[in-house]
């Protein structure tokens, strides 16, 4: 069994995940103004390469996606797709952004319509709704999509193409890979990426859940409380992870389509409909109007603060769980072609994104509108609370509530789940063949790691230690993943 684990890669990545733990629970009560300093310096110090490079990966998926390689075929020309149309979008799609999509859906309109920092004096409703949109749309459509797709499209062909192992040091070649060590340190930032990326959203879904449960009054809301939604949905990523990609995770995914094809037909229908669609349409419209503008703006002559806590932190998210998603989708994606590929990843989840805020955004935005700060206040006081305080004005609120907590919980175990198989697969032996299942030990032990992390950043000061553990870890890998493309483009131009 422990024959088919890479052991440098494995050892290394836990000794440093196991070092983070500890040093973290022995000073609580520093880690939080810590977690904050090492925010703040980050993104003050290379904001504006994030933002660059987020850009850049933008452009090079429409030269991929249209150039002379459009067509190569990942895995060979005669290549064929292992999954369904369907089943291939439910499948990245949950694993990429339904936790936040539900965290974030309501909130984050509202919030960026509340905030000062972002709008001038004397700006009309409609003028500050719109912007806000346009906001939660960049944050969450095309730009992050497309990190993914990159990263995505380098696992897939130097793994496929070029009969790689499931590493990022497959993307390079030079000096530094051929030392076995040089190998390894590349290796394990996208582990690290990865378990900290994941965990951040786990931490959130929780989070949300205990929110829900407690404004429900199921449960009384508390970091214990926290704690044990964390522990039991871990549980069930382990179950559904050793059951393995065509059973457990694959169920799971369509499982969490069919129940968000419900739940927002449901708010489309019984909410203020025709303001949703002629939000939609403005919002769309005006965000590709502007999108030269909204994705360069650093904020450079403002203050920063607001920038960090949204932008800055929304793209190093992106490159945070760009090893995870990026892998998972490349695992997924035998037998597609690169312009295929790239449309898949890209444009169909920024549709779906676009449709999802569009429903949710707007429909809070006429609630705000309708009873000024009913909203804002509420979600500015606390953001978990936001989906579930929006739903009360519903029928059967209750009902969508529940319904609201299971689709979290599916998508959380979703993330955790494919996030345990990811990891999995980059500290497998080298020999494993890419459809087999990773061993056994190295899931189970990677889904409880991703459970422990969560847990700890939640200790180590909740949603803001979430947010630097990403910006932290985010960061190095986006520079690594820029020197990937390039590689990946002289290969193809070989």
């Amino acid at each position: 069994m422990f024959t088919k684990i890479a052991p440098k890669r494995f050892l290394f990545s836990l000794f440093l995940i196991t070092a983070f733990i500890l040093i973290t629970l022995f000073n609580l009560n520093e880690a939080d103004k810590l977690f904050s300093d090492i925010q703040k310096y980050i993104s003050d110090s290379l904001g504006w390469l994030i933002i660059l490079l987020a850009n850049g990966f933008l452009i090079f998926v429409v030269y991929l996606a249209f150039g002379k390689h459009k067509n190569l075929v990942l895995g060979g020309p005669d290549a064929k797709p292992e999954f369904s149309n369907t089943n291939w979008i439910a499948m990245l799609f949950s694993a990429g952004l339904g936790v936040g999509l539900l965290f974030y859906g309501v909130a984050e309109p509202i919030l960026h319509f509340s905030s000062d920092a972002l709008h001038a004096e004397g700006a009309s409703f409609s003028d500050k709704a719109n912007r806000s949109m346009n906001l939660a749309y960049l944050h969450w459509g095309f730009h992050g999509w497309a990190i993914y797709g990159i990263v995505g499209l380098c696992f897939a062909y130097f793994t496929y193409n070029k009969n790689l192992p499931f590493r990022v040091s497959s993307f390079f070649s030079g000096p530094l890979t051929k030392n076995i060590w040089g190998r390894v340190s590349l290796d394990v930032i996208a582990i690290i990426a990865t378990i900290f990326g994941i965990a951040t959203s786990l931490g959130l879904g929780a989070n949300q859940i205990n929110s829900g449960l407690g404004y429900m009054e199921v449960l009384e809301e508390s970091f214990t409380s926290t704690v044990g939604i964390v522990i039991v949905i871990t549980l069930m990523g382990l179950i559904s992870v050793v059951l393995g990609l065509k059973v457990g995770i694959k169920i799971l995914s369509q499982m969490n389509i069919i129940l968000c094809i419900i739940f927002l037909s449901f708010i489309f229908l019984f909410g203020p409909t025709s303001y949703i669609l002629d939000g939609l349409l403005q919002n769309l419209g005006s965000y590709i109007q502007n999108l030269l503008s909204l994705s360069t703006n650093t904020q450079g002559y403002l203050d920063s603060s607001w920038q960090n806590g949204w932008t800055l932190y929304y793209y190093s998210w992106w490159f945070a769980w760009s090893p995870f998603v990026g892998l998972f989708i490349a695992r997924i994606s035998y037998g597609r072609s690169i312009r295929e590929f790239l449309i898949g990843v890209v444009l169909i989840p920024s549709a779906i994104v676009f449709l999802w805020m569009g429903v949710f955004g707007n429909a809070a935005l006429y609630q705000e509108f309708l009873d000024p700060n009913s909203l804002s206040t509420a979600i500015n006081n606390d953001i978990a609370v936001s989906l579930f305080i929006f739903l009360e004005q519903y029928p059967f609120s209750q009902l969508l509530m529940g319904m609201a907590i299971v689709i979290i919980l599916t998508f959380f175990v979703t993330s955790s789940d494919s996030g345990a198989l990811v990891t999995s697969m980059l500290t497998a032996a080298k020999k494993e063949n890419t459809k087999d299942e990773p061993p056994m030990i190295l899931r189970v032990i990677w889904a409880i790691s991703l459970g422990v992390i969560a847990i700890v950043l939640l200790a180590g000061g909740g949603i803001g230690a979430l947010q630097t553990s990403v910006i932290v870890t985010g960061v190095p890998f986006a520079i690594l993943v820029s020197f990937a493309a390039k590689s990946l483009l002289n290969n193809l131009n070989k």
